[in-house]
């Protein structure tokens, strides 16, 4: 097989279709993290303004009393603050990574919950100035009917969630990380540069030796198969003796899999093997493996591509 220059087109559509969608799942993560961190700093706002500020200028309650009970509460604010900054300007990442920075605040708090909750409810016991000044605060229109009882665990339930979401964004980095690799291995194990495997968006996804079915009496050919998100690479490899690639492989065609339909011919029940059908508008690919596990792999993963 000769390398087609029609079917050399790395299906930009599907690609920019992929980092559309990527970008839109980006976008929708932060505005729903945007959202629920609003809404956060409100409440935080309500306890470190109503409460933290007007007690210590009061006096109404010792530092010790007042350290015991709101902890780190100010700083898990301006951390917050800090956060919020970001994700307004669309800095999803950097955001999250100034976050993890203050992760430690929230283990401070978390540690010091129980006995904070054990002090304020002593003080409200003992301490007749701080019972009054409490229940005026809370009667304020801002609290909603909220009390500091319920505001005061709100770090807590927010440091589970931020967790989960930081995990999820390292995931992503990871995934992408490793995907980036992938694609750099498979560039450099094709000689020249007739296809630019690297490519925003594209993803990789297996590779495997196949035989193709020629489409008459000849034999057949073994191809070193790639199978991206967006394209198909078939593959042969350069001859052994050449001077410079002969550990390299020839990529004899390209094909669009937004143009592509899997079917799978035979291979469907226990057997030797199975072959596949994959047509595009103006070839039609027969790919035939004697491992029936292999062609299985390799219909599943073609069709999961192409939808």
């Amino acid at each position: 097989m000769s390398y087609s220059p029609l079917l050399r087109m790395p299906g930009a559509n599907t690609v920019e279709e992929q980092r559309a969608r990527w970008e839109r799942k980006r976008c929708r993560t932060a505005k729903e993290l945007l959202e629920t961190e609003h809404r956060y700093l409100e409440q935080l706002y309500l306890v470190v303004t109503f409460f933290v500020t007007i007690l210590k200028a009061k006096g109404t309650l010792k530092p010790a009393v007042m350290e015991t009970i709101f902890g780190s509460l100010e700083s898990i604010y301006s951390a917050s603050q800090v956060l919020s900054f970001h994700l307004e300007r669309g800095n999803l990442g950097l955001g999250l990574e100034n976050f993890c920075q203050k992760l430690e605040l929230y283990g401070y708090y978390a540690e010091n919950f129980e006995q904070a909750n054990k002090t304020l409810m002593e003080q409200l016991r003992k301490n007749k100035s701080f019972r009054r000044f409490k229940k005026l605060q809370e009667t304020r229109p801002q609290f909603q009917g909220m009390k500091l009882e319920d505001l005061l665990p709100l770090p807590l339930q927010r440091a589970a969630k931020s967790v989960s979401e930081v995990s999820q964004w390292v995931q992503d980095i990871v995934r992408k990380r490793e995907n980036l690799l992938e694609l750099h291995r498979v560039q450099k194990l094709l000689k020249g540069q007739k296809i630019q495997v690297v490519a925003p968006g594209r993803w990789y996804i297996r590779e495997g030796w196949l035989s193709v079915v020629p489409s008459k009496g000849d034999e057949l050919k073994r191809r070193m198969f790639f199978l991206f998100s967006d394209i198909f690479i078939s593959t042969k490899p350069c001859h052994p003796l050449h001077l410079l690639n002969s550990d390299k492989l020839d990529c004899t065609a390209v094909y669009p899999l937004h143009e592509c339909v899997v079917n799978k011919v035979f291979g469907h029940t226990q057997g030797d093997g199975g072959l596949l059908s994959l047509s595009f508008p103006y070839k039609t690919l027969l790919l035939m493996s004697t491992d029936q596990q292999d062609i299985n792999d390799w219909y599943q993963c073609l069709t999961t591509a192409v939808r």
